[in-house]
């Protein structure tokens, strides 16, 4: 079966707008989110635009900050310093990569625990580790588990192989696989017989960066896949999954484009307003 995460983005940005307007009707406050690019990487600036454009779909408002790729890394942390003062920001988001003269660690570090609306921030993941119910879980594995909650898919006791160790969805998406009593195999680019570890598993995470890298023989019959992928080839969107080969072996199923990536922006509007409503006291 198809895992539509379209469909799934769709219903969630429904819930989300009707608790925002009726925030708004009650309180009278609206979410105001800074959107910071830095530099002119072309996949960046489609999904800040994209980002944008839900934010004012749903009623969010947003304060944007698009540089150059030459202001410093000073420049950057003072912004930062200033937006986690005012009250009216209820969350920063800063949009990957930044240039070489400016540290991701040390940017994302900076942002106000209650504002780091992606989850990227080091105190953030080790609340994902505690499993805390205050940290905010990066918006791309917060997105496939929320699919496969949506599918009623159980991860307890079941065996859950992730490959890509990236702490943009690897790590973190191990973390809430363990919080959820499944049993999760990291692999990397440096596995040995990685296939015999992706032929044990019940559900299989993709997160490698790489075109048609898992193939038919790799998955066990009745497996859950979950693709991350997303791969340019040829100007056609391509997973790591090889699908057309893979889908008659599996239960579930996400496509490219259509299933992971359509959820992570969804996601990241649910820590919106997750943050929205810690920073305004609103429960």
């Amino acid at each position: 079966m198809l895992m539509d995460g379209r469909e799934t983005a769709k219903e969630l940005k429904k819930k989300i707008k009707m608790e925002i307007d009726d925030i708004k009707r009650i309180y009278g406050v609206t979410p105001t989110v800074a959107s910071i690019l830095v530099g002119n990487d072309p996949a960046s600036e489609v999904y800040a635009n994209s980002q944008i454009k839900s934010y004012q779909d749903l009623g969010i408002e947003t304060q944007k900050y698009f540089f150059s790729g030459e202001i410093s890394e000073a420049y950057l942390l003072n912004l930062i310093d200033k937006l986690n003062k005012d009250t009216e920001v209820d969350g920063i988001m800063i949009n990957l990569p930044l240039p070489s003269q400016i540290s991701a660690t040390k940017v994302l570090n900076k942002i106000k625990l209650v504002k780091d609306v992606d989850g990227f921030k080091a105190e953030n993941l080790g609340l994902l580790f505690q499993n805390s119910e205050d940290f905010i879980s990066p918006s791309t594995p917060a997105g496939i588990m929320e699919l496969i909650k949506a599918y009623e898919i159980d991860l307890e006791g079941k065996d859950v192989v992730v490959v890509g160790r990236s702490n943009i969805v690897g790590k973190p998406v191990a973390a809430l696989v363990l919080n959820s009593h499944g049993t999760v195999t990291i692999c990397n680019s440096h596995t040995k017989n990685l296939s015999e570890k992706t032929k044990m598993a019940d559900v299989l995470i993709s997160a490698v960066g790489r075109p048609k890298f898992i193939t038919e023989d790799m998955v066990k019959d009745g497996a859950v896949v979950i693709d991350v992928g997303i791969n340019r080839v040829n100007g056609k969107l391509e997973g790591d999954v090889d699908f057309e080969n893979v889908k008659n072996k599996t239960s579930y199923i996400t496509p490219v484009p259509g299933g992971v990536g359509a959820m992570t922006v969804a996601m990241l509007l649910s820590n919106i307003l997750k943050a929205f409503k810690a920073n305004r006291g609103i429960i």
